[in-house]
C-alpha cells in the first residue's frame, strides 16, 4: 500500500490545495494531509482550526486523513510509514524552492520520495496569502475557497477590524 503525505500550512485551505489533495487521492492508496506548524509564518488560524477546515472540505474522501504536525516533514512521513511526499507546484518559483526542499528531505531520509503535481490552470495564481489579502481589502473570495472556509475568513477579518 502506497501512502503519501500532502503537507502544507493551509492557512486557509484553497481550491488549489483541494485540487492537489483530490488528485493525490486518485494516485495513492492513502493520503495524509499534514497540517504543519510553520515557524516562519504568522497564521490566521490555529492548527486545530485549519485541520477542522480541511476535514470539512476533503474529509469525505475515503482514503484521506488529516493530521497536524510539528517538526521535520520527513520525520512525520516516516512515523506514518509514508513512501511519498506530494507537493503542488504553481509556478517556476515554486519549483526552485520545492526542489531544494526535496533534495534536503532526500538527504535526511532517502526512503521517502517527493512527487510534484502541477496545479490546474485555473488555480495557478492562487495562494492562501492572496485569498487573505483580497478578503482584507473587501474583495469577493468566493471563487477561491469553499463556502465554509469563506465564512471563517470573513469572521476572522471581522475580528481583525474591531
Amino acid at each position: 500500500m502506497k501512502t503519501a503525505i500532502c503537507p502544507g500550512s493551509f492557512d486557509p485551505v484553497t481550491y488549489g490545495h483541494i485540487d492537489i489533495i483530490k488528485r493525490a487521492a486518485k494516485i495513492f492508496d492513502k493520503v495524509i494531509v499534514g497540517v504543519l506548524v510553520n515557524v516562519e509564518k504568522k497564521p490566521w488560524f490555529t492548527i486545530e482550526e485549519r485541520t477542522d477546515l480541511l476535514k470539512k472540505t476533503v474529509g469525505d474522501i475515503p482514503n484521506v486523513e488529516i493530521e497536524g504536525f510539528d517538526g521535520l516533514l520527513v520525520d512525520f512521513a516516516a512515523e506514518r510509514n509514508a513512501d511519498v511526499i506530494v507537493k503542488g507546484l504553481r509556478a517556476v518559483s515554486d519549483f526552485e524552492y520545492e526542489f531544494q526542499m526535496a533534495l534536503t528531505n532526500s538527504k535526511l531520509n532517502n526512503n521517502i520520495e517527493t512527487v510534484f503535481l502541477t496545479t490546474s490552470a485555473e488555480n495557478m495564481y492562487l495562494s492562501s496569502s492572496i485569498v487573505k489579502q483580497v478578503g482584507l481589502l473587501g474583495g469577493d473570495i468566493a471563487p477561491f475557497v469553499p463556502e465554509c472556509v469563506r465564512d471563517e475568513i470573513l469572521q476572522r477579518i471581522g475580528k481583525l477590524n474591531q
